[in-house]
């Protein structure tokens, strides 16, 4: 069956800031969550949502986390709108909650390209028919060097179905057609970008983690070392070395 997206992780050096600029944008509600604050939907915490992939933010100290400066990172999120005023008002909104315009080459376009409160890049799109029924999140958009071979990796990697591609860009996104797209973008910068942003996920009720680790190193990821120690979660590289987690079943 695949595993499942639970969360994006954000490292930050003020996760509560973070965690309650990105519930601004999303429209949903941060949740303290031990040491970490989680952002998901509105009515109390529910984790894993059923449909919805969360927002963890994750405290780091200052030395070496490379939070703070503005950049695009490896990993980013597209916000989705629903008009062309909703778009306008929420930009004018997280831009008085401390976003700012980012200038990563987009030229004339009609998203909005902002930074969050330390520096994350993310985009607030323009309406598309493409993301009406995805929520707030439209996509979690990762730069590669080839993205078709990406998307073979985490197509088998999820069990989810390529829905478009293009030469520079594949789209995938769950069998059950819910939530957001995991989109895999052809850059330049493929892999000189910091990597603040990543992606946890999650096996399937009743599956084995070790397993699932197993087959994640056959479809070519590769194990990682952050200094992590004796954790329950995984530590993983995709096959273009981009981080990732594979948490344990609770």
């Amino acid at each position: 069956m695949g595993l499942r997206p639970v969360h994006v992780n954000i490292k930050a050096l003020d996760a509560p800031v973070v965690g309650r600029f990105w519930a601004e944008a999303l429209g949903w509600t941060a949740y303290g969550a031990g040491a970490s604050t989680y952002v998901g939907p509105a009515g109390g915490l529910v984790w894993p949502d059923p449909v919805a992939v969360g927002v963890d933010v994750v405290p780091v100290p200052e030395a070496g986390s490379g939070t703070g400066t503005a950049a695009k990172n490896r990993t980013h999120l597209d916000v989705a709108t629903t008009s062309l005023a909703h778009q306008a008002e929420l930009v004018a909104r997280l831009r008085a909650l401390g976003a700012a315009p980012l200038d990563i080459g987009q030229g004339d376009v009609p998203w909005t390209v902002l930074a969050d409160p330390e520096g994350n890049a993310f985009c607030v799109l323009e309406p598309r028919e493409v993301y009406r029924d995805t929520g707030p999140l439209a996509a979690v958009v990762v730069d590669c060097a080839d993205p078709h071979a990406m998307g073979r990796f985490w197509g088998e990697a999820l069990g989810w179905t390529v829905r478009r591609t293009t030469d520079d860009l594949v789209h995938l996104r769950s069998a059950e057609g819910t939530g957001p797209y995991l989109e895999l973008f052809r850059s330049p910068l493929a892999g000189t970008e910091p990597g603040r942003v990543h992606l946890d996920l999650l096996p399937q009720p009743g599956d084995d983690l070790a397993a699932e680790v197993g087959r994640l190193k056959d479809l070519g990821a590769a194990g990682l070392d952050i200094g992590q120690g004796d954790v329950p979660w995984t530590c993983l590289t995709d096959p273009e070395g981009n981080p990732f987690c594979v948490l344990a079943p609770s």
